[in-house]
C-alpha cells in the first residue's frame, strides 16, 4: 500500500483508474483509508513519524534506475535545480552515482477537511521489501547506502522490520477492492486514500491520470533536523 507521490513537495491530490483490459485473475486495484490506518496503528509507532516524519534515501546506479533515466537529463544542473526546487539534497560521488536525501512529514492534514492522515511511503519504499539476495548483493557491491531506495525515521533512527510488518498488517486490515471489468472507473483521494495493485494473470491494461495538484501544509521538512545520512 502507498500514497502516489508521498514523497513528493507538489503531491496528486486526485488519481483517477479507468480499466481498458480487465485481468484474467487478480489485478485488483485495492484502496486502504488513512484515517482509518492511523487511528488503528500503534500510538508510539505513528507519535514517533508524527514528531520527525520520514527519511528517504535513493541510489541512481547502474541498477534499477540512472539518475539520467530518472531526471530526464544528462546535465546535472537541471537536477541540482530540482533537487533545490523540491527540498531533495542531492550527494554527486566520484564514480558519477548520484544519492538523494529528502525529508516529509508522516502525517498530514486533509487539504478539505483537516482531518490526520497517515500519508508516507515509510514500509512500501523501504529496502526490507527487495528480495534478501538482492539486498544482500547491492549491499555488498555499493555499501550500505547503495540500496536504490530505503526508508528512516526522520530523526535518522532505522525502520525496522517489525515496523514495516506493523504497518503492513494495519494496511491489510482495511484493504478492499473489487474485480476490474472492461470500462470501470475508480476515482481515487490519493491523501485520504491509499492504494495498491494485487498480482494477476492475463492481460492488464489500467489507465491512470494524476490531478488536482497540492502542496500539503508542513509536509515537506528540513534535513537539518533529520539525522545522520
Amino acid at each position: 500500500m502507498h500514497h502516489e507521490l508521498s514523497h513528493a513537495a507538489t503531491v496528486p491530490g486526485t488519481l483517477l483508474f479507468a480499466c481498458l483490459t480487465a485481468p484474467d485473475s487478480g489485478g485488483r486495484t485495492t484502496v486502504a483509508d488513512s484515517q482509518q490506518v492511523l487511528a488503528a496503528l500503534p500510538s508510539g509507532l505513528t507519535a514517533r513519524f508524527a514528531e520527525h516524519g520520514w527519511l528517504l534515501r535513493r541510489a541512481y546506479h547502474d541498477v534499477g534506475l540512472s539518475w539520467p533515466e530518472a531526471f530526464g537529463s544528462t546535465d546535472r544542473a537541471p537536477v541540482d535545480a530540482y533537487c533545490a526546487e523540491a527540498a531533495v539534497e542531492p550527494t554527486w560521488l566520484a564514480d558519477g552515482r548520484l544519492l538523494t536525501r529528502q525529508r516529509r512529514a508522516a502525517v498530514v492534514p486533509h487539504p478539505r477537511t483537516g482531518a490526520p492522515c497517515w500519508f508516507n511511503q515509510i514500509a512500501f519504499l523501504n529496502g526490507l521489501t527487495l528480495e534478501p539476495a538482492i539486498r544482500e548483493y547491492l549491499t555488498d557491491v555499493y555499501g550500505p547506502g547503495g540500496l536504490p531506495f530505503d526508508t528512516a525515521a526522520g530523526d535518522g533512527g532505522p525502520v525496522t522490520a517489525g515496523t514495516v510488518e506493523e504497518i503492513n498488517a494495519v494496511y491489510d486490515r482495511f484493504t478492499v477492492g473489487e474485480p476490474w471489468q472492461q470500462g470501470d472507473v475508480l476515482l481515487v483521494d490519493n491523501i485520504r486514500t491509499a492504494h495498491a495493485r494485487e498480482p494477476y494473470e492475463g492481460a492488464r491494461e489500467i489507465a491512470v491520470v494524476l490531478g488536482d495538484p497540492v502542496r500539503l501544509p508542513g509536509h515537506v521538512l528540513p534535513l537539518s533536523d533529520g539525522g545522520p545520512s
